[in-house]
């Protein structure tokens, strides 16, 4: 195990116990979550180094990865998936005008959202560093992936560079973020999604709140604190969404962990009534859509 000595982003050496959740979906092994005392960041320590952590992807359950449709719940994210594709779809064109239609997905999965963008006329690139989902996007899309070593080869000018509930995955974050900027062109956008830790269903779950999925989900966002990681490393934060389907899938997940059943009605209850608390506030949704600007200094 790695444990981290200072914040992944203030780099404050003092941090205290937050949460210890289990890993349901693949080791059943227990994880702390801590707070950094002087941001407020809370992230996954100690954590799974980078050669430990590829063991604990290796489930049918991990669906990304798997592209699965066995089991009730994978099923229904099957179905919820292709309405989303569609919105993000719309998300880009509604940025795309001053900017060339080019997009790398980093964490691009099984490849289906950078399948749709290909065949919309998009140039695409994708990244992703499990070599089985990444065969699949070759083999099902005829797409260009690449694994995660060959991020730091690519040259960049890419319109658009998109993360779908990928950058709480990193181990390496601000470098991360610096790589974003990098590769972008002038004025290009980076569209980042992550779970939101001060939701009301992240509330109401507590150590059950299934998109904490510790080990792999390494750093758990507030809205603050993501806008600011990106603003100090010269992102501009221009807009944020709801992903308004997440709070029903990440309940029913929520639902099974607590009560070691599904419970689709609770679930169901659950989502609602966190979307409903949410109302028009993008930034209170179970997961959040940040769209972020390259400024030109």
């Amino acid at each position: 195990m790695e444990l981290l000595q200072e914040c992944p982003i203030c780099r404050s050496q003092n941090f205290d116990p937050f949460l210890k959740c289990i890993d349901y979906t693949v080791s059943k092994e227990s994880f702390q979550i801590v707070n950094c005392t002087a941001c407020g960041f809370k992230f996954t320590n100690p954590r799974p180094g980078p050669n430990e952590i590829g063991k604990y992807y290796e489930s049918t359950d991990y669906i990304s990865h798997s592209n699965s449709k066995k089991g009730l719940i994978n099923s229904i994210y099957q179905i919820v998936r292709k309405r989303a594709i569609n919105g993000k779809l719309k998300i880009l064109e509604s940025h795309a005008d001053k900017r060339s239609r080019s997009i790398l997905d980093i964490g691009c999965g099984t490849g289906e959202f950078l399948s749709a963008c290909k065949n919309e006329g998009w140039k695409t690139k994708g990244i992703e560093p499990n070599e089985n989902a990444r065969n699949q996007a070759k083999f099902n899309y005829a797409l260009d992936v690449s694994g995660e070593e060959e991020i730091l080869s690519l040259t960049g000018g890419y319109g658009f560079i998109t993360m779908w509930h990928v950058l709480e995955h990193v181990h390496n974050l601000r470098e991360r973020v610096k790589q974003i900027r990098t590769l972008l062109e002038n004025e290009g956008i980076a569209i980042i999604a992550v779970p939101n830790l001060t939701s009301a269903d992240a509330k109401k779950y507590g150590e059950f709140w299934a998109a904490y999925d510790v080990p792999r989900h390494q750093y758990h966002f507030s809205p603050e604190r993501i806008k600011n990681l990106f603003q100090t490393e010269g992102m501009e934060h221009i807009q944020s969404l709801p992903m308004v389907y997440d709070s029903y899938y990440v309940s029913m997940l929520s639902e099974k962990y607590r009560n070691g059943k599904n419970n689709l009605f609770g679930a169901f209850v659950s989502g609602f009534g966190s979307n409903s608390k949410a109302g028009k506030n993008a930034e209170l949704y179970s997961s959040v859509i940040y769209i972020f600007r390259k400024n030109n200094q």
